[in-house]
């Protein structure tokens, strides 16, 4: 009856076209009664729906090596092409259409039908119902035919949805005043909440590689300068993420969170997993063998999800122009330059991205898997440009709660029972920048203070979120950052931004500089730096140093403490684990921090940042259920996030992950991203029921 009633629906669509757009027809030239006009739309209509259910899942998958936001302008086109083989199918040449015009009624078509079949499934409860449960069913047929790892055990799996930048207050107030009536109902009714303490680099990079993998050392910021290689690594560069995860691997002798029947899902790292889809570290692979990229080409598979997410991403991009204008009208301060790339980069975030991570994570609870992690990098990438609170975020937020509810009604469905942990990476500190506070970036400062020329023009540093390295992965584009990849050889040192932390090398000089070196070389740096009113504290070869000639050795006991008490507890002892980094920069330089107003002052262009030690950005969240144990009084670090998220997955009937006399895997082999999702007939992440 559903089909029938799209079917009638889609004629009708058929037909109000035929009768706006002047190049496209469904009467033959002598012209025809309406009853036959009628029976003519309804065969062109029900022929476009076959065809789409029959041609586009091969379209799409013949189309596997095209960059997955190219497919997602080839959407429309190859949509278009689909009507004209339906119109060329009407007996007696009834049907024509300009080549051009073919992608609009397409495109109207795809819509309308979705729309339709989404409120059928909103007046039917059961109908909803019933479509989830075939959809699990016939995958449970599928992997038990293959012998699939865990078809026989019916243990709840976990999965583990990360908010990314959404901070621990943030995430109180927004359930308390209804801005997340998901969240609201579970810590209600099932779950409990908690918040955790970062690592000094209080970034995405250093937060999930300890989180999935269980060791984030030697991760002194989200971008760093290595002088055995003269290169300039960044977390979320394709290439420096698939190293880091390298080393963590080696490291800790095993591959990872999720190696037993696991999906990483929108993620930096793999955690291991064999189940990938939007995952950083391979995204750097070419060819067929990369299946990361496999969630946009599942999702796109049906028509109706990519009309869909086009409407929502043109709508996302209005709304940031529109924002940015009302911001400016108001001169709402502080405020970042938000033109440019920036609305596209946006909308890719918070609605390309969240579509395809949420799809998939349905897929992988209607397939039964045992561990799901997946980030959903919405809210932060908009706190970056519009500060962590106020209607922007706000928005987000309910959105990505909506998110939630979606996959929980999925998992209803699903052929194990799950958990879900809710958690974040990092929070977010407001603040106005370092260059719009006082007129010139760090970069100036320290070329100033070692006596060099500095640029007339202040230039801003560019942000580094998530989301730009997702686009430009997803369009099979290297992450290039020009010199700053890898600096030029000679004596200026290499200057680099995250967030309110900042990195100053010395190039031309081996292992790491002294105080001694540094005060010999340049007399006036230390003192320009420490003393500056945007700067909090450095760190210099094992010495905190403040303003106005403070100074606390780290080995010296209390001392550093007492120094770095305004930061909050446990600021010297994140401090002191990043000086025994290897890659440790000579100078580490963290911002200063109001503690009455929670402001910093990010070295990058960002009024809600991330990245060092001062206020929320320090203080992400832990939501789990009743039914797991008790995380334990204070969490401190990603690493120990780790600990406790293999506990919870062991804490099932029988262990979830390889236990630690497990043969180490080698670090030189990457994981296995084999495998998909279905998409066709799920559910986007803005339908309801």
């Amino acid at each position: 009856m559903r089909v029938v009633i799209v079917w009638a629906v889609s004629t009708l669509t058929m037909l109000v076209l035929a009768g706006i757009l002047p190049d496209f027809r469904l009467q033959s030239s002598d012209s025809d009664s309406v009853t036959r006009i009628g029976l003519t739309a309804a065969w062109a209509a029900g022929a476009f729906g076959l065809l789409s259910a029959l041609v586009w899942p091969v379209l799409v998958r013949a189309l596997l090596l095209v960059p997955a936001l190219v497919l997602g302008l080839l959407v429309f086109f190859l949509n278009g092409s689909i009507l004209l083989m339906a119109l060329s199918l009407i007996p007696d040449g009834r049907g024509a259409v300009a080549p051009e015009t073919a992608v609009v009624v397409a495109a109207v078509m795809s819509a309308v039908a979705s729309a339709t079949s989404t409120a059928l499934a909103v007046r039917d409860d059961e109908a909803y119902r019933r479509r989830l449960y075939r959809l699990a069913d016939r995958r449970r047929r599928r992997r038990r035919r293959a012998g699939a790892p865990g078809e026989a055990r019916a243990a709840p799996g976990v999965v583990f949805l990360q908010l990314d930048g959404v901070g621990y207050e943030v995430l109180r107030r927004a359930a308390a005043d209804g801005l997340m009536p998901t969240v609201a109902d579970w810590l209600e009714r099932s779950h409990r909440l908690a918040s955790w303490r970062t690592d000094w680099s209080s970034q995405t990079g250093a937060s999930q590689l300890g989180i999935l993998h269980g060791s984030n050392f030697d991760v002194p910021a989200f971008r760093w300068y290595e002088k055995g290689t003269g290169e300039v690594m960044v977390c979320n560069r394709p290439t420096s993420a698939a190293e880091l995860q390298r080393r963590a691997v080696r490291r800790t002798g095993d591959a990872g969170l999720l190696t037993l029947d696991g999906a990483s899902r929108g993620n930096l790292f793999s955690g291991g997993a064999d189940q990938l889809a939007l995952v950083l570290s391979v995204a750097a692979r070419r060819g067929r063998d990369n299946r990361s990229r496999a969630g946009y080409f599942a999702y796109f598979s049906d028509p109706a999800n990519a009309v869909r997410t086009a409407l929502s991403f043109t709508a996302e991009v209005g709304r940031e122009i529109g924002q940015s204008l009302r911001s400016r009208a108001r001169r709402i301060e502080p405020r970042v330059a938000r033109g440019g790339l920036y609305p596209i980069i946006r909308a890719f975030a918070t609605v390309i991205e969240r579509d395809v991570v949420v799809a998939a994570v349905i897929g992988d609870v209607l397939a039964g898997r045992a561990a799901v992690y997946a980030d959903l990098v919405a809210y932060d990438e908009v706190a970056h440009h519009s500060g962590p609170h106020g209607g922007d975020t706000d928005r987000v937020l309910a959105r990505l709660d909506r998110s939630l509810a979606l996959i929980a009604r999925a998992a209803e469905h699903a052929p194990r029972g799950y958990r879900f942990v809710l958690l974040s990476d990092h929070g977010q500190s407001p603040g106005e920048t370092f260059l719009g506070r006082y007129g010139l970036t760090l970069k100036d400062l320290v070329r100033a203070g070692c006596g060099l020329p500095v640029s007339r023009r202040a230039g801003g540093t560019r942000s580094g979120a998530e989301a730009r390295a997702a686009v430009l992965a997803a369009l099979r584009r290297p992450e290039d950052e020009g010199e700053e990849a890898r600096p030029p050889a000679g004596s200026d040192p290499v200057v680099l931004a995250s967030g309110n932390l900042a990195l100053i090398s010395f190039p031309d000089l081996p292992g790491r500089a002294t105080r001694r070196w540094i005060e010999r070389a340049h007399p006036a740096l230390l003192a320009t730096l420490a003393n500056h009113p945007g700067v909090g504290f450095l760190l210099v070869d094992g010495e905190v140093l403040g303003p106005d000639g403070a100074s606390a050795r780290l080995d010296a006991p209390g001392a550093a403490e007492e120094l770095l008490a305004p930061f909050g507890p446990g600021a010297a002892e994140a401090v002191r684990r990043t000086d025994s980094f290897p890659h440790v920069a000579d100078i580490m330089v963290n911002s200063a921090y109001d503690p009455v107003s929670g402001a910093v002052h990010a070295f990058e262009e960002q009024i809600g940042s991330h990245g060092g030690l001062g206020g929320e950005q320090a203080h992400p969240f832990l939501m789990w259920p009743t039914e797991l144990s008790d995380p334990g009084s204070e969490l401190v670090g990603a690493e120990a996030v780790h600990v406790v998220l293999r506990r919870w997955l062991r804490e099932a009937d029988g262990p979830q992950v390889p236990l630690k006399d497990r043969p180490a895997e080698d670090p030189r082999q990457e994981p296995d991203p084999g495998g998909s999702f279905p998409s066709a007939g799920v559910p986007a992440p803005d339908e309801t029921r």
